[in-house]
């Protein structure tokens, strides 16, 4: 119940909870509301919560589609956590996944008025101060931010990035409603815990957060920007921070051509078949290179300028690979490569993502199955898109579940694909793959590698033996003095205590309608007060309680869905 105890309970917050309620319920989620069992935590209970069937138009759309048209009506928060599920096969159904795909963060644009109100407050100057010109018409506008054209002073063709006012007390109001069901969800849904739904929400509050931060994203464009000063295959737009706040950012107008729109690329003589190849070479660089990627590659972020050079737009969602990542990243898709199912299964034991649970005869099988598929095909007619989609569909059928920038990284990889063979129907993303896997294994076997391994190694145990002897006189100072302690946690139990106390209170119920039926059955044999049609009235009040009752018992059983 902790998580109930930091809800705002202003009458916004309320409110809200209503609407995401009634929403849900309005897209036939209504048997998910109830098992939430909402009302024993929140103090207006049934008042907040009111049951019913959805519409009939409704009725007819699957699942998916029903979850999708929620999300979207929800909001900007909803949204975005759609849109974050929808890159989680490990979490999510293939066909939820690709219903989820389809969600717009596309809203109507904020007033021109209080865009210029917040860029004022934010630089500190009239706009007319700041830019020679401002296009008071967004060229895309979106649940977080909206983007305007504007020129500076000094001549410089520029894009502002505008945080909508008040979006982020709507997102914080959001992000506690959603901790909330979480909580609910994994503590009273049948098979809740599985999907560690409050893990996914705290992932999801640390993605948002940084995305409302536009300090962070210019810092993200700040690194690429170095990575790849050495590259002239690969544009960083220009950052001018001067003009930039944790609500704003004001970046260099990029006058390319989408990489999507491929018949003015050929009109204009680029050379697809390069673009293609600079695009992999450099998406490869900064998964295996630099551990920082771009985690959004489609059409609408990627334009071409002229000599073929590539660049990237809207940093604002990124993964990042660390070295230990990196390692096990690299050892899983070389095993994938190299069809070697005991090394597959070997790293995935290494990397702690199988359990106890888990059916290593059946996954091995699966897995031998899976490879036997590709054995015979050559490497340059394997898709790496498919190939992780299935590998996925495995690892999701018996519950393994990878770190999120893994499954980023993932789609990331299926997109960079996806392009690359619009652009030449020849290309393959193996073809460019497996000498930089190759390369990352030379490297880290590499002598200088080696020494640094070594040399961190060493460090960390000479730090552990440093603090060993006095670890070692606390730990018998506390056994001595009889303070040594183990605490054992039960879990899973607070489920099986609540449903106890319904048991007993569903059976005291049925005992006190056994008694009024007994009691005033007794009472209608005797002749003793006041009487109707001859019979006691004292008896006819009794059974019409132990009617009322047993009625009321019997809906709430119906409702439970537990006969």
């Amino acid at each position: 119940m902790l998580p109930f105890s930091r809800f705002n309970r202003n009458l916004r917050s309320i409110r809200r909870y209503r609407t995401v309620l009634g929403i849900l319920i309005k897209y036939g989620f209504g048997q998910f509301v109830e098992q939430l069992n909402i009302s024993s935590y929140l103090e207006l209970g049934r008042r907040i919560v009111t049951l019913g069937t959805a519409p009939r138009e409704i009725e007819r759309l699957g699942q998916p589609q029903r979850l999708r048209l929620a999300l979207e009506e929800l909001g900007p928060t909803f949204i975005k956590l759609g849109q974050l599920l929808s890159t989680r096969p490990d979490l999510v159904p293939a066909d939820y996944i690709h219903e989820l795909q389809k969600l717009q963060d596309k809203v109507p644009s904020v007033p021109f008025e209080r865009v210029r109100a917040e860029i004022e407050r934010e630089l500190g100057y009239p706009i007319e101060e700041l830019f020679t010109e401002f296009d008071p018409v967004p060229i895309a506008a979106a649940s977080i931010a909206q983007v305007h054209h504007a020129r500076l002073k000094t001549g410089e063709r520029v894009v502002l990035k505008v945080r909508r006012p008040g979006v982020e007390q709507v997102i914080e109001t959001d992000l506690d409603i959603l901790m909330g069901l979480a909580y609910l969800v994994e503590n009273h849904v049948p098979g809740g815990n599985l999907l560690d739904p409050m893990g996914l929400v705290k992932e999801f509050r640390r993605a948002i957060r940084r995305e409302l931060d536009f300090t962070r994203e210019a810092r993200t464009i700040e690194r690429f920007a170095t990575n790849f000063e050495d590259d002239e295959a690969v544009y960083v737009p220009q950052l001018f921070p001067d003009y930039g706040s944790e609500c704003l950012l004001c970046m260099e107008y990029i006058d390319g051509i989408k990489v999507s729109d491929l018949d003015r690329l050929r009109a204009e003589g680029y050379d697809l078949r390069l673009i293609a190849e600079r695009g992999a070479g450099q998406f490869l660089r900064q998964v295996l290179e630099f551990g920082l990627f771009h985690g959004d590659p489609h059409p609408g972020n990627i334009f071409i300028l002229p000599d073929n050079r590539i660049c990237l737009i809207d940093y604002g969602m990124v993964g990042r690979i660390g070295d230990d990542l990196k390692q096990q990243l690299v050892e899983l898709l070389l095993a994938l490569l190299q069809r070697d199912v005991d090394r597959i299964v070997s790293q995935l034991l290494y990397s702690g993502e199988l359990t106890d649970d888990t059916n290593l005869k059946g996954l091995k099988r699966d897995l031998g199955d899976f490879i036997e598929d590709y054995y015979d095909l050559p490497l340059q007619d394997i898709r790496i898109g498919a190939l992780l989609s299935e590998f996925v569909d495995i690892l999701n059928h018996y519950r393994i579940r990878f770190p999120a920038d893994l499954m980023m990284l993932a789609r990331a990889l299926v997109a960079m694909e996806g392009l690359g063979r619009q652009l030449d129907p020849d290309f393959n993303m193996i073809g460019y793959l497996k000498p930089w896997l190759e390369k990352v294994v030379r490297d880290r076997l590499s002598p200088a590698s080696l020494g640094r391994d070594a040399g961190k190694t060493a460090l960390s145990y000479v730090s552990l033996l440093r603090s060993l002897p006095n670890d070692l006189k606390e730990f018998i100072n506390k056994v001595n003095r009889n303070k040594f302690k183990i605490d054992l946690e039960h879990r899973g139990l607070e489920r099986l205590i609540q449903d106890l106390d319904k048991s007993s209170n569903r059976i005291s119920f049925s005992l006190l309608i056994a008694a009024l039926i007994v009691g005033s059955s007794l009472i209608m044999q005797t002749d003793k007060g006041p009487l109707l049609f001859g019979f006691p009235v004292l008896g006819f009040l009794g059974y019409s309680i132990a009617g009322f009752l047993g009625l009321w018992l019997a809906i709430a059983i119906l409702r439970s869905g537990r006969l």
